[in-house]
C-alpha cells in the first residue's frame, strides 16, 4: 500500500509547486510627480494616459491590464515633492528598467486636433493642444531600475520633467510639442534637498537646478537651439516659491551641485552661483539654505 501511494503524493506535491509558481506575482505602486515648468503664463499641463506597458528581458512590451484607462492628470498639481497615485499593478517578479506610457495626444503635422487628451491651460483661461513629434502610437519611455519582489510591493515614482518636455515651436504656427523626459525613482531609495533662498533681488525670481556633482559645464547656460532647453543635463530643478523656499525631490543617493539662476518675468537672466557637493541620502531630507547676496 505504501508503494502505491508514494507516486500519487509525489505528483500531487509537484502540481502544488507548479500552482504556486503560476500565482507568484508582485505589485508595482506607480506614482506621478513633476519638476515645475519655468515658463510664465502656463497654469495647467493636462496629460491623458491611455495605456501603460512594462519592458521584459526579451525586449518585448507587455500591457498592464490592471490600468483603468483613460486617466487625465494636471501634472502642475504635483510639484514641490507632491505626487499622485496612478495605480496599483500586479506584475511578474523581477527587475525592470523601462515603463512606456501611451498618451492620448494629437500628432504633429496631422491638422487641427479634435478633443486633444494632452493640452496646456493658460492664466487667461485659454488652452492649446500638446502635439507629439512622432505620433502617439509609439508612446513615451520612462527609464530607471526597480525590482518587483515576489509577493511584495515596490513604490516607484515617474518624474515628468515638464521644463524639458514642453517645447514651443518657432515660426507662425505657435504650437507646443510634447517631448517627455521621464525618469523612474524607487521611493525609498530617494532623498531630497530643501531650503530657503534669502536676499533675492527685487522683482526677480530664482530657479535652482541639481546636477550630479562635477557634471555641470558653462555651456549648459547658453541659449538653447530650436526645440531644445537650457540646462539640459540637470537631474531635477525647482522654482523658488512665494515663501522663498525650494524643494528638489526624488534624487538618488549621492552628491549634487546646485546651480542657482536668476530670472526676470520667467526668462533666464544669469547663473548667480554654484553650490558644490551637497549630499543626498536615501530616505532623508538635506536642508541647505541659500543667501543670494553671497554670490
Amino acid at each position: 500500500m505504501l508503494v502505491f501511494f508514494m507516486p500519487v503524493l509525489f505528483f500531487a506535491a509537484c502540481d502544488a509547486e507548479k500552482e504556486n509558481e503560476a500565482v507568484e506575482s508582485g505589485q508595482l505602486n506607480l506614482y506621478l510627480t513633476d519638476a515645475p515648468i519655468d515658463t510664465d503664463g502656463i497654469t495647467g499641463v493636462f496629460i491623458t494616459f491611455s495605456e501603460i506597458h512594462y519592458h521584459t528581458q526579451g525586449n518585448d512590451w507587455t500591457v498592464i491590464d490592471d490600468f483603468e484607462e483613460p486617466v487625465t492628470v494636471n501634472l502642475m498639481d504635483y510639484t514641490h515633492g507632491e505626487s499622485t497615485l496612478l495605480g496599483y499593478f500586479d506584475m511578474p517578479p523581477g527587475t525592470y528598467t523601462q515603463i512606456r506610457f501611451m498618451l492620448e495626444a494629437p500628432e504633429h503635422g496631422h491638422g487641427p486636433p479634435v478633443n486633444p487628451g494632452c493640452y496646456l491651460e493658460f492664466e487667461d483661461g485659454t488652452t492649446e493642444p500638446l502635439f507629439v513629434p512622432s505620433g502617439s502610437q509609439s508612446g513615451f519611455k520612462a527609464t530607471g531600475k526597480f525590482t518587483v519582489p515576489i509577493n511584495g510591493t515596490v513604490d516607484v515614482t515617474a518624474d515628468f520633467d515638464l521644463r524639458k518636455s514642453i517645447v514651443a515651436t518657432g515660426g507662425n504656427s505657435g504650437r507646443y510639442l510634447l517631448k517627455p523626459t521621464i525618469r523612474l525613482i524607487v521611493n525609498d531609495q530617494a532623498g531630497r534637498i530643501v531650503g530657503e533662498v534669502s536676499n533675492i533681488p527685487e522683482n526677480h525670481g530664482v530657479v535652482v537646478y541639481a546636477y550630479e556633482a562635477g557634471t555641470y559645464t558653462d555651456e549648459e547656460a547658453d541659449d538653447p537651439a530650436e526645440e531644445e532647453v537650457r540646462f539640459p543635463n540637470a537631474i531635477n530643478s525647482d522654482m523658488v516659491c512665494e515663501n522663498n523656499n525650494y524643494h528638489i525631490d526624488y534624487l538618488a543617493e549621492g552628491l549634487y551641485d546646485l546651480i542657482v539662476t536668476l530670472t526676470l518675468n520667467g526668462e533666464f537672466v544669469e547663473v548667480a552661483g554654484i553650490i558644490e557637493a551637497v549630499e543626498v541620502l536615501a530616505g532623508e531630507t538635506t536642508h541647505h539654505n541659500i543667501d543670494y547676496s553671497e554670490f
